[in-house]
């Protein structure tokens, strides 16, 4: 069980002095074809064991949408469980029943629905009522018999706490909840839940609820910002990720004195941990700086028992097997599609069980991302992935990608943009500017509210870093980035109208007033602490709205959206594409009618990166 529940362009010019631009020299075809394989690459995520032991259940895109798939445990060929229209984006099996529990989403979108269906795939069954709900995908009690999950049925503002109980086939509230959150854990005897509430972005606190009294007892008092993530030992103890009294996320334990310590890291964070059935076992995930480290936790001795070697770079979703002799989770890289991996205990071995497609793409021949470092406008220590071509002399022309969030974080997963841009000469930057997550609490919140004015300084800082140290020709840059990272998009092109060349806004947030108005309740609620309050605020939100400065805008947009996305309102990008028509900026609208917040379907993501590739080699020289 896990704790912690939480790309697209190519083609540029060769900038050597004199020198014939990249893709004149290339087969349009071919390359066109190497941008689709791109593009194409599979994924498998999210395993897990079923109730037998000997199978592992998992999503994978592998035929064209994500659905659920299994695999035997010691790898085969895999087998397709479900073929619906829309995307799968949550699954978790019991532990103890031939039962999937699994969250769809209609058209991609927040609506998603609940059901659960045999080990098999077949016999699926509705939990929720459909219609426009939001419903989030929770644990099992350790027994099978009960599934948690949430809903905005009864509150459109707030996520309340529901539970599935197996036996009678029927769904009740359970845990009324202001803001969002959700059940992480219960109790072997079934009589208590470890619940998360969130009230604002970037805070949440751990509670223990009683089923039966409706007590609740807190277990992270803190004031500010904190972040706690948990899970219930077989004895009632429970164990915890959390930041309070401290900057970085760490490893501990609920003790009548308040927290516990038990494992930190001078540099790095605590991302998540697994506790294996019988209690003895940890396994601690440490981000560091975007890399993932695994250690064993030793429950009895309380100290690390081992670090372990990993083969992949980054590493997510993990779970112990009913025996405890194998832990399955989800393994990826900068040159490593994700795959499933099983690590056996005992003998400290590593094994791939899938092998996700990368038809017509040379695993070996991608570029591995380097880290730099560098401080912005304040001294704020700055960072990011790096991918550089591995031809020509630089300066080249550059890309630079602002992830989403803000409580996001570049890291060096496989992204098919970097690696088809580094292929024809352009460089590619992911950076981590204010606002990330990864690197503590302080560094987290320094662009909360009116703050945010420094995360677009940010912008500039990460700019004259790259062209200082040659790496980016001035003229030939470009921004691009999805939700927040589209954000950053327009708050680039607003407030540096000089500075970038050719720009793509992905489902991104540009007026706060509408945004607030038009993202779901729930969302809204939480996010005034984030952005700022819309009832007490008003004047510094439109401040921080890049569509009241649309007249500044000289930078040619690409801009795509989802139809039903309800996190970013499709408004978002009707406003932008309005305003650069009337001014006459050049700007390319797509919107994906079958797709929500983010692609999800291979055949929109090919046409996502085709879109951005011709978008930015036509402009950046």
């Amino acid at each position: 069980m896990t704790t912690n529940a939480w790309q697209p362009l190519l083609l540029a010019f060769l900038l050597l002095c004199g020198a014939v631009p990249a893709y004149a020299q290339t087969n349009p075809a071919k390359l066109r074809e190497e941008i689709v394989a791109l593009a194409s690459m599979g994924y498998c995520r999210g395993g897990d064991y079923l109730a037998n032991g000997n199978e592992v259940v998992f999503i994978s895109n592998r035929s064209g949408s994500p659905q659920i798939w299994k695999v035997a445990s010691g790898g085969g060929k895999p087998v397709q469980l479900t073929t619906f229209p829309d995307p799968v984006t949550a699954m978790v099996p019991s532990p103890t029943q031939d039962l999937i529990a699994f969250q769809l989403a209609p058209g991609g979108g927040l609506n998603a629905q609940l059901y659960v269906m045999k080990g098999d795939g077949s016999g699926v069954k509705q939990l929720t009522k459909g219609g426009k709900t939001n419903n989030f995908l929770g644990p099992w009690s350790k027994d099978g018999a009960l599934l948690g999950f949430g809903s905005n049925e009864q509150n459109p503002t707030g996520v309340d706490f529901f539970i599935y109980e197996v036996s009678k086939g029927t769904a009740a509230l359970a845990v009324k909840n202001n803001g969002t959150g959700g059940i992480a854990d219960f109790s072997r005897d079934k009589q208590q839940v470890l619940v998360t509430r969130l009230a604002s972005r970037g805070s949440n606190n751990l509670s223990l609820y009683n089923l039966a009294t409706k007590e609740e007892k807190l277990l992270t008092p803190h004031e500010g910002p904190g972040t706690f993530f948990g899970q219930i030992a077989p004895a009632g103890d429970v164990y915890l990720g959390y930041n309070k009294d401290r900057d970085l996320l760490a490893f501990g334990k609920s003790s009548p004195g308040g927290l516990q310590l038990l494992a930190e890291r001078k540099d790095a964070e605590l991302a998540d941990f697994s506790l294996n059935h019988a209690g003895t076992t940890a396994v601690l995930v440490w981000n560091e700086k975007g890399l993932s480290k695994l250690s064993l936790y030793d429950l009895k001795t309380n100290k690390e028992s081992r670090q372990l070697s990993l083969p992949v770079e980054l590493v997510a979703d993990v779970a112990f097997s009913a025996n405890d002799q194998t832990v399955v989770f989800t393994g990826s890289g900068s040159r490593e599609p994700a795959n499933i991996w099983v690590y056996t205990v005992g003998r400290n071995q590593f094994q791939k069980i899938t092998d996700s497609s990368h038809m017509g793409v040379n695993l070996a021949a991608l570029v591995a991302p380097e880290l730099v470092a560098f401080p912005s406008f304040d001294g704020v220590p700055l960072s990011g992935w790096l991918y550089k071509p591995t031809t020509g002399k630089g300066p080249f022309p550059t890309v630079i990608s602002y992830h989403g969030g803000p409580e996001g974080q570049s890291i060096p997963s496989l992204n098919p943009t970097a690696q088809a841009l580094v292929k024809e000469g352009v460089a590619f930057f992911l950076p981590n500017v204010r606002g990330s997550t990864g690197f503590g609490k302080t560094f987290l919140n320094l662009d909360n509210g009116a703050l945010r004015v420094n995360g677009v300084k940010d912008i500039k800082a990460v700019s004259d870093y790259l062209i200082r140290v040659g790496i980016a020709k001035p003229g030939a840059l470009g921004i691009m980035g999805g939700s927040y990272g589209g954000y950053m998009v327009m708050a680039g092109v607003t407030q540096y109208p000089d500075m970038f060349a050719a720009g793509a806004d992905l489902f991104g947030v540009v007026n706060f007033e509408t945004f607030f108005k038009h993202t779901e309740p729930w969302m809204a609620a939480i996010s005034t602490v984030e952005y700022g309050d819309p009832a007490t605020q008003a004047a510094m939100l439109r401040e921080l709205s890049p569509i009241h400065k649309a007249d500044l805008i000289k930078t040619p947009l690409l801009v795509e959206h989802g139809a039903n996305d309800t996190n970013v309102p499709v408004v978002e990008a009707e406003q932008v594409v309005a305003a650069l028509q009337k001014n006459n900026v050049p700007v390319k609208y797509t919107l994906f009618p079958d797709e929500g917040h983010g692609w999800q379907k291979t055949t929109n993501r090919i046409t996502s990166v085709v879109e951005i590739v011709d978008w930015f080699t036509t402009r950046l020289k």
